[in-house]
């Protein structure tokens, strides 16, 4: 935690590159691209950087009253989906004898570049500036000697010809600024680097470059597919109506549980406003595919089994091998976050597959709740991942 005698002395340090000042409330691009900047830490600090709202840049404070609002504005920063990967900081009000400031600290990512709205921020000295290729080109580098996390790791059996470049391609010019894209003469290696798909060291494909743009991705990652069945009752005795193993590049697989989502919801007429019919479905179509992107996000990938999405009468259930991941626990669910699969969790928000971090199981509750649904059912431990979404009533 923080202390006023910390920030004191942050404020007088006037030279050095892990802090920056501002007196400005509602600049987000000029907040982002700080915190963006320090994310990447290339300077290679291995240490927080500061971004603190309301000094001037001889560090005295400007009168500024720290409000909820700003520290909501700031905090939202992190999971709004512009900076990703999102980055590990903390948002603080600090009261010093001289007034108020609020207090932004980011930690170094283990998993740089960062990019806020397509561009790679970094710091130059005492300024922050957008990185040029050969600065990314190290910071991508330096993300192997950081690895933390199975989908950054390299597929040692996997190359260059196992991905599908056109697929590659489409992401890019969904994640990249056009300006960034039009202006870079990187090889097809390097472009896969910038983004966590290809490790340059190994001179491999990485895990999420396999799952995103792989021609086979279950030949190098057994378990990485989807295993659909739709039974007539509410046991798995009976034989099933439809049944389908869903394997291929993530974009396929997500698409295609879609399909199977909309063909098997059905949808009843129930009186509302005015006595006009309106539709009702069994389920919230957005609810279903929240927690089901859940499970494709957060899943073990390092398992041989797969998601299983089993639809019966009364129910759906969706489960993925791996469990709870980091800090989170069943009883923080709604309220914390930790990605098992990083390079993942960004590429379903660039491919607008999930619009903001954090917040797909609390909107899957609020979307059976207003259909009526009893809420979805949690059943975790160590190794799988279960939760039931009950039908709605007639």
């Amino acid at each position: 935690m923080l202390t006023p005698e910390f920030v004191q002395e942050l404020l007088t340090d006037l030279e050095s590159d892990r802090i920056e000042r501002t007196i400005s409330t509602n600049n987000t691009d000029k907040f982002a691209q700080a915190i963006c900047a320090f994310g990447n830490d290339y300077p290679g600090h291995r240490q927080p950087g500061y971004l603190i709202v309301g000094a001037n840049d001889d560090g005295s404070l400007s009168g500024l009253q720290v409000t909820d609002e700003l520290l909501r504005n700031l905090a939202a920063i992190r999971s709004d989906g512009n900076v990703l990967p999102p980055p590990a900081m903390s948002v603080e009000k600090l009261v010093l004898p001289q007034g108020e400031v609020a207090v932004v600290e980011v930690q170094p990512s283990t998993v740089p570049p960062i990019r806020y709205k397509g561009r790679v921020y970094i710091r130059i000295g005492p300024r922050k500036g957008i990185a040029n290729e050969q600065e990314e080109r190290v910071l991508s580098e330096r993300r192997a000697s950081l690895l933390t996390t199975f989908d950054a790791h390299p597929v040692p059996e996997a190359s260059l010809h196992d991905l599908t470049m056109r697929l590659f391609d489409e992401y890019r010019m969904q994640t990249i600024d056009a300006e960034v894209i039009a202006a870079n003469h990187r090889t097809p290696e390097e472009k896969l680097a910038s983004l966590r798909c290809f490790d340059l060291t190994a001179a491999k494909p990485t895990v999420a470059g396999v799952l995103l743009f792989g021609t086979n991705p279950r030949y190098f990652l057994p378990g990485a597919y989807v295993q659909f069945l739709k039974f007539p009752g509410p046991t798995m005795t009976d034989r099933p109506d439809d049944e389908k193993e869903i394997s291929g590049d993530l974009r396929f697989i997500v698409e295609t549980m879609y399909q199977k989502i909309v063909a098997h919801n059905l949808v009843a007429s129930t009186q509302g406003e005015g006595f006009r019919d309106q539709p009702r479905p069994d389920y919230p179509e957005w609810a279903l595919r929240e927690l089901f992107h859940n499970a494709i996000i957060h899943r073990d990938y390092q398992s041989t089994t797969p998601v299983r999405f089993y639809w019966f009468h009364d129910r759906i259930e969706i489960q993925s091998p791996g469990g709870l991941y980091g800090e989170v626990t069943a009883a923080t669910l709604t309220r914390r976050n930790s990605y098992r699969n990083p390079v993942l969790a960004e590429a379903m928000k660039s491919m607008d597959y999930v619009n903001r971090y954090g917040y797909g199981i609390q909107r899957a509750q609020d979307l059976l709740a207003a259909n009526g649904n009893p809420p979805a059912t949690f059943d975790i431990d160590d190794k799988v991942f279960l939760v039931t979404i009950h039908k709605r009533a007639a």
